[in-house]
């Protein structure tokens, strides 16, 4: 049952030595050997990869029996989509009331979230839909003249026993670039290379360049408010009105503002740390795993706006972001890696969205499709019959149906 979880290399490790995604694994796995008539699982893909979240989601589903359920509160909703059998959607406010529908089928359930309506009660409770249509800054994009062109070269770096070999590659302006890989392969490592915070092996050189970094674990060291921490350090953007209304107003700060920077929670947090590193002027902006601690809405929210800024800005973004439906709405081009977590691994040059999700879906041998009423990224169950299609013809990945 849990074979999938890949534990045999942790199992004689420190538990206080484990990263989170090897805590989360284990985590799972000692619920799974329980003999229990109810399961509860509570965001079980938080600190995994594409590939683990998936493993975990099969080894969630092969609890099911006749006599036992199984629950499970999720935010990625590919894998909520792959994972469930039915849906009960959740609304209201937070930190004052909530409501729990009937449940209703995977596909319905999933759309009546997005669309913010329950069609059986005829209410209402967001005011916008939710989409994920790839062309819809087509437009834009069209507009948008690419200037400046940056390069960087063919260069290794080694950490302990890991090593990672970069192919060389180039971006725009205006163009955001998501990083796909297993764990341990080095995305975060590429990040701080690029960020000039590690120096490549040998006498290889990357080009200085303005960067601004938001990292993938956040300490909330500062002693004062949110207002003052943005008084602090993005003044200039705080106190713009297009930087409030693009990114301060959807990203839900107000109500924060005037709380502790020590009192927040990690989705809070989360918010504060992507506008931290959005007000921040650069050339290059580096963003290790905007989605995490945040639920489903606020993902969609913190991925357009990043793709509005970053568009509007005329500035190149490179995203890790293991959060599919994110990463393929945030995506101009991609970079696959490849190689053994942990040992070496190699990032390949920047490839086009559709060509760099066929290879990295091969690899995991998953396919997936789009929703014909909101466009979103859908896995198809595997073994079924659009799945063996797919995999038939070589398209993993569809960008519109």
């Amino acid at each position: 049952m849990i074979d999938n979880l890949d534990l045999k290399e942790i199992l004689q490790r420190e538990v206080g030595q484990l990263s989170g995604g090897e805590l989360q694994r284990f985590a799972i796995s000692m619920v799974c050997i329980r003999k229990a008539d109810i399961y509860m699982f509570d965001e079980p893909s938080s600190y995994l990869d594409v590939k683990q979240r998936l493993n975990a989601a099969k080894t969630i589903r092969s609890l099911l029996k006749p006599t036992c359920f199984v629950i499970v509160v999720e935010h990625d909703l590919s894998v909520l989509d792959y994972l469930s059998d039915f849906i009960c959607v959740l609304y209201g406010v937070p930190s004052v009331y909530g409501v729990v529908t009937l449940p209703f089928s995977v596909r319905e359930g999933i759309n009546i979230f997005l669309d913010g309506k329950v069609p059986t009660e005829n209410l209402r409770f967001r005011e916008e839909s939710l989409t994920f249509r790839l062309a819809e800054t087509a437009d834009e994009l069209q507009d948008m003249q690419n200037h400046r062109r940056y390069k960087y070269p063919k260069m290794s770096k080694t950490m302990g026993d890991f090593k990672l070999n970069v192919e060389p590659g180039q971006f725009t302006d205006s163009e955001i670039i998501v990083m796909l890989g297993e764990n341990g392969t080095g995305k975060t490592t590429f990040i701080r290379l690029l960020a000039g915070i590690l120096k490549p092996d040998g006498d290889q050189y990357v080009p200085e360049l303005n960067v601004s970094y938001k990292p993938q674990k956040i300490a909330p060291k500062f002693p004062g408010t949110v207002r003052m921490l943005f008084l602090k350090k993005i003044k200039a953007a705080f106190m713009h009105p297009q930087f409030n209304t693009d990114v301060l107003k959807p990203l839900q700060t107000e109500p924060i503002i005037d709380q502790e920077v020590g009192n927040l929670s990690g989705g809070e947090l989360q918010r504060v740390a992507i506008c931290l590193a959005l007000g921040t002027p650069a050339d290059i902006y580096l963003i290790d795993e905007p989605s995490a601690y945040l639920d489903s809405e606020q993902r969609i929210i913190a991925a357009k706006v990043i793709k509005r800024f970053i568009l509007h800005a005329k500035k190149t973004a490179f995203i890790v972001e293991h959060d599919f439906i994110m990463a393929t709405y945030l995506a101009d081009r991609v970079v696959v890696y490849d190689g053994q977590p942990s040992v070496e691994a190699t990032a390949g040059s920047p490839q086009s969205l559709l060509t760099g999700m066929n290879k990295f879906l091969s690899s995991l041998q998953i396919t997936f499709r789009r929703d014909p009423t909101n466009f979103r990224p859908r896995i198809n169950k595997m073994d079924s019959v659009k799945d063996k299609e797919q995999k038939a013809s070589g398209n993993f990945f569809f960008l519109e149906d």
